[in-house]
């Protein structure tokens, strides 16, 4: 739900308004990265359930979580440049729960 709604936000907010709802960390990046990375989180969120729920190419869901590892190291690494410890700490949780995904859904492979 969290990449969903964050996805969604970066994809048709406006930088004054994705900073003023929390999303400080987009700040020193231009807007079409931003969306680019909102276009990465939506394609990974539907990677990590399509192929699990339909049986094939099972393989698109530890990809998308690893994307998603990737998205969260940058997540975290921004938000701490900002000095936003409280931020920095949801991306490093969030990194670990897909980093789990992955390692098991590639176990499970």
């Amino acid at each position: 739900m969290v990449f969903t709604i964050s996805g969604v936000a970066k994809s048709t907010m406006s930088r004054d308004r994705l900073i003023r709802t929390g999303q400080t960390g987009i700040a020193p990046f231009p807007m079409p990265l931003v969306r680019l990375v909102a276009v990465c989180e939506l394609l990974a969120v539907a990677g990590l359930f399509a192929p699990w729920l339909t049986g094939t190419a099972r393989v698109f869901t530890p990809l998308a979580a690893v994307g998603l590892c990737v998205v969260m190291i940058g997540a975290a690494t921004s938000h701490s440049s900002l000095r936003e410890p409280g931020s920095t700490a949801a991306n490093t949780i969030l990194l670990a729960l897909a980093a789990f995904v992955a390692a098991s859904r590639f176990a499970g492979l």
